[in-house]
């Protein structure tokens, strides 16, 4: 629309001169009609006559061309403005769809989590170890945790806790040593899981960098171990997972589908809560940066600003038990030469 637009503009002003050249010939014509007319007297006062009509005709010909050429222009641009408008438009909720999708694949990844960590709270030996804590019990609790490790490449370590904080087991010892015998009490997480009602719950916390896992940025689950591994048993010690974030991330915010262009202009990001930075397609400020991204009390939107940046954010839908932490994607898009002229 708006390259069609430009044409007709185009070819509207170039019509218009040459209207406003054959005008002004006219004019000159008649001009010489007139003086030959004058000099033949009184029989060239016909002629003069038939001048002074073709030189009113070629004036009226030419405001004519004049006006037609501003209110094309002016409608012309009124329809350039109207087309930029709607792919702006059209931009800018494929990008809040591409949020979407990215927010959408980490909560169904981060829903497995949390079906992962109630499931494993009651396996039997990690019950065993919570119930009775004695060396030959922890070594199978532990072989237990390496083996569910081995085949969950998407965490990095499975934490069993008493219930006064302690870790007394955990799934890779030799990769992290300084685990067992961690305290843990005031994790929000583990107090948490601690304090749940049943079996059918479970705690989460926001990405953080763990120093015991060598400042590795993990999601931390927690689910209550319960005697007996029974739904409404009483809790016995907790179960502490903790998610590979960064890998995991990165391939959300690698796997949105912008073209090369695009994506040589757009920072991709999932962001918390509280604006936080949790992945950038960037790496800038991971962990560590804000954004102010102000919704307007809206699940989705998108914003452009005057100097022709785009913001599109989509929060959190949370999937099935899952209702997410009000996390974002969000992608902030700089404008191409042409957007900004």
């Amino acid at each position: 629309m708006i390259a069609l637009s430009d044409r007709a503009a185009a070819i509207a002003a170039g019509k218009a001169k040459a209207i406003q050249v054959i005008t002004s010939q006219t004019r000159m014509l008649a001009l010489n009609a007139t003086i030959e007319a004058a000099r033949a007297g009184d029989t060239g006062r016909g002629f003069a006559i038939v001048a002074q009509e073709v030189k009113g005709v070629s004036a009226e010909i030419g405001q004519l061309a004049s006006e037609m050429a501003t209110e094309l222009t002016a409608a012309l641009d009124e329809l350039r403005a109207v087309g930029r408008r709607m792919a702006q438009d059209v931009r800018g909720q494929r990008l809040a769809d591409l949020c979407l999708h990215a927010i959408e694949i980490i909560d169904r990844n981060l829903y497995e989590r949390t079906c992962d960590v109630r499931w494993w709270a009651t396996d039997a030996a990690v019950v065993a170890a919570a119930a009775e804590p004695v060396p030959e019990i922890l070594a199978e609790a532990q072989r237990r945790l390496g083996v569910i490790l081995s085949a969950y490449t998407v965490y990095l370590d499975l934490w069993i806790c008493t219930p006064e904080g302690r870790v007394v087991a955990h799934g890779r010892p030799n990769r992290y040593p300084s685990v067992r015998g961690l305290d843990v009490s005031r994790e929000p997480w583990f107090q948490q899981a601690l304090a749940s009602g049943s079996g059918d719950d479970y705690a989460v916390a926001d990405v953080t960098r763990s120093a015991a896992l060598e400042g590795a940025p993990v999601a931390t689950y927690a689910a209550a171990v319960r005697e007996g591994g029974q739904t409404h048993g009483r809790p016995i010690g907790v179960l502490g997972i903790h998610f590979d974030w960064e890998p995991q991330a990165r391939a959300v915010i690698e796997g949105v589908r912008l073209s090369p262009d695009e994506a040589a202009r757009s920072r991709v990001l999932l962001v918390d809560a509280r604006g936080r930075i949790l992945a950038a397609s960037n790496r800038r400020g991971e962990l560590s940066d804000r954004i102010a991204l102000d919704t307007k009390g809206r699940r989705s939107g998108v914003e452009h600003n005057t100097d022709g940046r785009t913001t599109a954010f989509h929060l959190t839908p949370g999937y099935e038990t899952y209702r997410g932490l009000e996390w974002a994607g969000v992608i902030i898009q700089e404008p191409t030469q042409n957007d900004a002229a």
